[in-house]
């Protein structure tokens, strides 16, 4: 989704050298990769504009990729004790969030981790702390110069994006918070579920949640929420149609289904309550372009303009994921390697499930 403007008569390059090992910004070290990059933009009166469609011929050749919540695990970022580096983004989160992150990531207990409001900064937090432990590494911070694209599940899509400079670490995870209370808060509000189908293709399961909503009233109504992989499709909606879709998945020869241990409808407009929230949040943050191309999960393309970002995040929690054209687009374009960073390996299985052949290592914190 390339944002268009028109031209004034002045038009600024400005170039941005982003050949050191690596920096430090607004206090998140982020790695830089071995090239200069030109930045077009365009000043009107006190505003710069970004074009959107900077990064939108991007040539991927190295992936970090980000989990979202569902992969936390009580025992998570225990091994951030021995990077000091790693350990740092924890003690600087507890002053956010007002408790011991770390404590809860290893010792739970599970009831507490697995809540929205918690899992989401845990997550957050872990996954840029397994970067440090990757860092620390021989040879991790040549593969951390290398990487040329970044994107992450729902949630992951946050941590992306401060890997990729376009916000602070504190900033991330301020919105990180905000999102998951906000997403807890709309969850309360009506009685939702998501539900995992397993063994059907997109076509079918779309064809399964027409069957269900013929059932249920408009409060009821599911959708497909998100599209992670080739047989691995998860629905959202009202407890009765998520009821439905379970009861009729076997006639539709889904292998199985699976409940997912989350507060509601997520990617719904069950979640509509919370994007006014989010909005107020984001237009109060900095957020720069991306020193490297981050994969959107609303329409599967990079964005370049800060603006355009926010407009994206916002939407996000109320548009389906579209993972699985994520994956497909990166290694069409020729993708040589991923590296799945945080708690957990669903993303190397997805990734897996998408193309047998393809090579991604997993980086635990």
């Amino acid at each position: 989704m390339a944002s268009s403007f028109a031209l004034p008569s002045t038009i600024s390059l400005k170039k941005f050298p982003l050949n050191a090992s690596s920096s430090f910004r607004n206090g998140f070290r982020t790695a830089s990769i071995s090239r200069s990059r030109v930045l077009m933009s365009a000043s009107v009166g006190s505003q710069t504009l970004v074009d959107d469609s900077l990064f939108l011929d991007y040539k991927p050749t190295s992936a970090f990729l980000f989990p979202g919540q569902g992969a936390q695990a009580v025992g998570m970022g225990k091994e951030s004790h021995s990077v000091p580096a790693a350990a740092d983004l924890f003690n600087r989160a507890n002053d956010i969030l007002g408790f011991d992150l770390l404590d809860v990531c290893t010792n739970g207990p599970k009831e507490k981790l697995d809540s929205t409001v918690i899992s989401q900064p845990a997550i957050y937090v872990t996954s840029l702390a397994a970067v440090e432990l990757l860092r620390a590494r021989d040879g991790g911070q040549q593969i951390i110069d290398s990487v040329d694209v970044t994107c992450g599940l729902s949630l992951g899509e946050y941590t992306a994006l401060a890997f990729a400079g376009a916000f602070s670490f504190e900033d991330g995870l301020r919105l990180v918070k905000l999102r998951g209370e906000a997403m807890q808060a709309a969850a309360d509000g009506a009685k939702s579920a998501m539900v995992s189908i397993i063994g059907l293709d997109s076509e079918k399961v779309q064809q399964l949640c027409d069957a269900a909503n013929q059932e249920v009233d408009e409060a009821n109504k599911v959708q497909i929420a998100n599209f992670l992989c080739p047989g691995n499709y998860a629905v959202s909606g009202g407890l009765k149609g998520i009821e439905a879709v379970e009861a009729k998945a076997k006639s539709f020869k889904a292998r199985m289904t699976v409940r997912l241990a989350v507060a509601g409808a997520f990617h719904t407009s069950f979640m509509e309550p919370a994007v006014s929230r989010l909005e107020a949040a984001l237009a109060a943050t900095e957020i720069r372009t991306p020193r490297i191309p981050v994969i959107s999960n609303v329409d599967a393309q990079p964005h370049a303009d800060p603006s355009t970002i926010k407009k994206i995040l916002a939407r996000q929690v109320t548009s389906p994921v579209q993972w699985e054209t994520t994956v497909k687009t990166l290694l069409s374009k020729g993708l040589k390697k991923s590296y799945e960073l945080g708690p957990g390996k669903v993303i190397a299985g997805i990734v897996k499930r998408v193309d047998k052949s393809a090579e991604i290592e997993n980086i635990a914190a």
